[in-house]
C-alpha cells in the first residue's frame, strides 16, 4: 500500500468510526431509556422538539423586531402570543411590574408559581404539569405605558428535558472522545508504519557511512518507503562492488608493477652487463663488440615490446580502445593469417594448416586488426613452446547454432591440467623453465581482453604431451551465407 492511499483510508476512519460508535451509543441509550426509565426517544420526538424550538424562536424574533408599542393594545398582544404558541400547544404568562398580567387557560395558581420560580433561575429549566414536561423560556418586555415586565413561555417538550439533555451530552461526549481516540490511534499506527522503516534506513545509512558495507537494508513499510529502501540497497551493493573493484584494481596494479618490474629487470641487467663489458674493454675485438651491441639492441627491442604490450593491456583493461567491427568472412581471414605466418613458421620447422568444417555460416563481426593480434599471440606462443622436431599448428573452424568456434591446436609440450586456464593471467608461466623465454607475459591476457571485447569467449584445453588447443567462440551472422547462396 502506498502512503497516499493509507492516508486517505486513515483520514476516513478518523471520521467514520466516531460516527458509527456514536450511532451505536445513541441506539443503546434509547433502548435503555425506553426499557428501564419509560422515556421514549424516537425520531418523531426529535422532530417535534425541533418544531417547538423553531416556533419559539420565531416568536422571540417577532418580539425583538416589533416592540409592544406598535401593538394597539395589551389584549391584542396577548392574543398574538397565544395564537403563535397554539401551534405547539404552548402556554404563556405575562408579568407586569411583578404582577401577573395574563396567563393561559388551564394554568393553576400553583403551576404559575412554579413557573415563576423556575423562570427566575439563570439556566432554563423544565416543569411538569399534568404529566407533561414543559421547557421554560423568558423574554423581557416594555409595555405601552413604559412599565417593564416579561413574558414566560411554557413549551411542551417531546421527552423529559433531563433525559434529552443527558442524551445530547452523551452523544457529544461519545463523538468527541471517540474522535480524539481515533486520532491518537491512527496517528500512532501511521507514524509507526513510516518511522520504523525510516529508523532502520537511518541506522543502515549510518553503518554505511562508517564503512560497514555489509549491513543489509531491509525493505519494509509502504510502497514508497520500500522503493526508497530498495534504491538505498542498490546503492549499497554498487558501492560495495566499487570498493571491491577498487581494491582489486589496487591489488592488480601492485601485482602488475611487481611483475613488469621483474620482467624488465632481466633485459636491463643484461644490457647493463654488456655495456659494462664494453667499458671495461672485454669486447676487445670488432667481432665481440658487434656481438655485444647486437645483444644490447635485441634486449632494448624486447623491452620496447614489453612496454607496448603493457600499455595495450592497460588501455584494453580500462576500455579506452574502441573496436572497429567489420563483417568478415572468417575462412578468407584465416587463409590470409596462414599465408602471412607460414614462411616464418617454416623457418622453425613448423607447419600450419586450416581445416574448415563450416556449413551454414562463415561471417562474423570482428575488428580485423585487433583480432589479428589475438591470432598472432596464440601462434607466437605455440612457436615459443614447441618442443617437437616437426611442429604442427592446425586451425579448425566449426559452428554451433549461434557461434563460430575457432580452435588453434599445436603439438607442443602441452600444459598441466590444473594450470591450463591460468595461461590467460598476466605474466603467468607454468613453470620456472619457461621464465627465460622472451616476451612480456601479457600476450594471452591481451588476447582474452580483445576476445571479450568482441563479446566472445576464449579458453584452453590441454592434450598432455601432445599439445594444447586454444579455443575461441564468436557470435556468427545468421542466414547471411544462405542468402548469398
Amino acid at each position: 500500500m502506498d502512503i497516499k492511499k493509507r492516508l486517505i483510508i486513515y483520514n476516513n476512519l478518523t471520521i467514520i468510526v466516531p460516527f458509527i460508535v456514536t450511532a451505536v451509543v445513541a441506539l443503546i441509550f434509547i433502548f435503555v431509556s425506553s426499557k428501564f426509565f419509560n422515556a421514549n426517544i424516537t425520531y418523531r420526538d426529535f422532530k417535534k422538539v425541533s418544531l417547538v424550538k423553531s416556533e419559539l424562536l420565531n416568536v422571540t424574533k417577532d418580539i425583538a423586531k416589533s416592540s409592544t408599542k406598535s401593538i394597539k393594545g395589551d389584549q391584542e398582544f396577548q392574543k398574538y402570543l397565544t395564537e403563535k404558541l397554539s401551534v405547539v400547544n404552548g402556554k404563556i404568562i405575562i408579568i407586569k411590574n411583578g404582577n401577573i398580567e395574563f396567563s393561559s387557560q388551564n394554568l393553576e395558581k400553583i403551576d404559575i408559581a412554579k413557573s415563576l420560580k423556575e423562570s427566575d433561575k439563570r439556566l432554563n429549566n423544565s416543569l411538569q404539569i399534568d404529566n407533561i414536561y414543559y421547557s421554560i423560556d423568558r423574554f423581557p418586555l416594555v409595555f405601552r405605558d413604559g412599565t417593564y415586565g416579561k413574558v414566560i413561555f411554557l413549551v411542551p417538550a417531546a421527552v423529559e428535558p433531563d433525559i434529552f439533555k443527558s442524551f445530547i451530552i452523551t452523544i457529544l461526549l461519545t463523538f468527541l472522545i471517540c474522535f480524539a481516540s481515533m486520532s491518537v490511534i491512527i496517528s500512532y499506527i501511521f507514524s509507526k508504519k513510516i518511522l520504523e522503516p525510516i529508523t532502520l534506513l537511518k541506522k543502515a545509512t549510518a553503518e554505511i557511512s562508517h564503512g560497514d558495507l555489509n549491513f543489509k537494508i531491509v525493505e519494509s513499510g509502504d510502497r514508497e518507503i520500500k522503493e526508497l529502501c530498495a534504491d538505498f540497497e542498490k546503492m549499497r551493493i554498487q558501492l560495495k562492488d566499487s570498493v571491491r573493484m577498487r581494491m582489486k584494481y589496487d591489488e592488480n596494479r601492485k601485482m602488475l608493477l611487481s611483475s613488469i618490474s621483474h620482467d624488465l629487470k632481466t633485459p636491463i641487467t643484461s644490457i647493463e652487463g654488456y655495456v659494462q663489458g664494453i667499458l671495461d674493454g672485454v669486447a676487445s675485438t670488432p667481432q665481440k663488440l658487434e656481438h655485444y651491441l647486437k645483444t644490447i639492441y635485441s634486449k632494448t627491442g624486447q623491452m620496447n615490446s614489453m612496454i607496448d604490450d603493457l600499455l595495450l593491456y592497460s588501455k584494453l583493461d580500462l576500455k579506452q580502445i574502441p573496436f572497429n567491427y567489420e563483417k568478415t568472412d572468417i575462412v578468407e581471414y584465416f587463409n590470409y593469417c596462414i599465408s602471412e605466418n607460414e614462411p616464418e613458421l617454416e623457418e622453425s620447422n613448423i607447419k600450419i594448416k586450416l581445416e574448415n568444417h563450416l556449413k551454414n555460416s562463415k561471417y562474423v563481426m570482428i575488428d580485423r586488426e585487433r583480432f589479428m593480434r589475438v591470432v598472432l599471440n596464440i601462434i607466437g606462443n605455440s612457436k615459443k613452446y614447441m618442443d617437437k622436431t616437426h611442429g604442427q599448428i592446425t586451425i579448425f573452424l566449426r559452428e554451433t547454432n549461434l557461434s563460430i568456434i575457432i580452435e588453434i591446436r599445436d603439438n607442443g609440450c602441452g600444459i598441466g591440467q590444473d594450470n591450463v586456464n591460468k595461461i590467460f593471467n598476466r605474466f603467468y608461466r607454468e613453470d620456472s623453465s619457461r621464465s627465460n623465454i622472451s616476451g612480456s607475459g601479457l600476450g594471452l591476457a591481451i588476447s582474452k581482453q580483445i576476445v571479450e571485447g568482441h563479446n566472445g569467449k576464449i579458453w584452453a584445453i590441454s592434450h598432455g604431451t601432445e599439445g594444447t588447443s586454444i579455443i575461441i567462440s564468436l557470435g556468427k551472422i545468421i542466414n547471411t551465407y544462405r542468402q548469398e547462396r
